[in-house]
């Protein structure tokens, strides 16, 4: 750990400063989001999001060699891409006759191999692993700048429409007779996961990024039924697990992205066996009371 903050320390070693400080700025929306991922089990619309932004860090990265500059950022790319595929999936599902999980595996998929072709077709070499499983070294001053803005909006649309986005979240049905335009919100929400991928796409990649957003959010669920205590503790496992990982990451000389996932998984499993400790222990306790009762 003394390795890590030393880095941190260093003057020389950017990169570490700016991964650390767009984990735990990214660890309020997507805690923030991913709460509402989970009560709202759309868990499989992020993960067609988050791998159909390969097609705009692709596209990014080919018109950026193709020109010999940096004239569209893969962030910015990647950020593109999301929008573009949470559009379509709100739009399709609501208006086409197609099952909606067959759109979302056709935009899923369609995404990941447009992204593939685009980096196939590059003229310089481009290692897709840094961008499939993430690479600290990624972010930039840019991409920090990018972060902070869209954790704003994440967090300044949510606090606006907190009450709307708990009610469709919860019970679409109640709130279209409340006079709720249920289909604004939902499409709303789906924006919010967009923006919330392109978030960490940079640290922990695109192919685990869904893991994270859906991990700490399902850690506090075992704890709290409340959506806004969810929301609170979903952000505190994730700045723990982003800042845990990328030290460990950093002293074993791993990818960071697979760190961080791996530190998140252990404290879910951690927490699904004190849940189940617990709950055997209350289960015992009100055996126990019932049998002390007497006719």
């Amino acid at each position: 750990m003394s390795s890590f903050i030393a880095a941190l320390l260093n003057p020389d070693i950017v990169f570490i400063r700016y991964a650390l400080f767009a984990g735990i700025i990214s660890a309020v929306p997507f805690g923030i989001t991913g709460s509402f991922v989970v009560v709202k089990r759309i868990g499989y619309v992020a993960g067609a999001i988050s791998h159909a932004v390969l097609a705009g860090i692709g596209f990014a990265m080919y018109i950026n060699a193709k020109y010999g500059k940096e004239v569209l950022s893969p962030m910015l790319g990647a950020f593109m891409a999301a929008i573009t595929a949470g559009v379509i999936i709100s739009f399709v599902s609501r208006y086409a006759k197609e099952r909606e999980d067959t759109i979302i595996g056709t935009v899923w998929a369609f995404g990941m191999a447009i992204g593939l072709l685009f980096i196939h077709s590059t003229p310089t070499y481009i290692d897709p692993m840094s961008y499939l499983f993430g690479n600290i070294q990624l972010l930039g001053m840019f991409e920090l700048k990018l972060i902070i803005t869209l954790a704003v909006i994440v967090v300044f649309v949510v606090v606006l429409f907190y009450n709307q986005l708990l009610l469709v979240s919860y019970d679409p049905e109640f709130a279209a007779l409340r006079g709720l335009n249920v289909y604004f919100y939902q499409v709303l929400l789906i924006m919010l996961v967009s923006c919330t991928v392109v978030l960490m796409a940079s640290s922990v990649g695109i192919v685990m990024v869904i893991a994270l957003l859906t991990i700490p959010a399902g850690i506090a669920s075992f704890f709290t039924i409340r959506l806004w205590h969810m929301i609170i503790l979903s952000s505190i496992i994730c700045a723990v697990s982003v800042v845990s990982g990328l030290a460990f990451s950093y002293m074993l000389a791993m990818p960071s992205g697979a760190v961080i996932i791996v530190v998140c998984g252990i404290i879910y499993f951690a927490a699904m066996l004190l849940n189940a400790i617990f709950s055997f222990i209350q289960k015992n306790r009100a055996v126990g009371k019932r049998d002390q009762i007497k006719p």
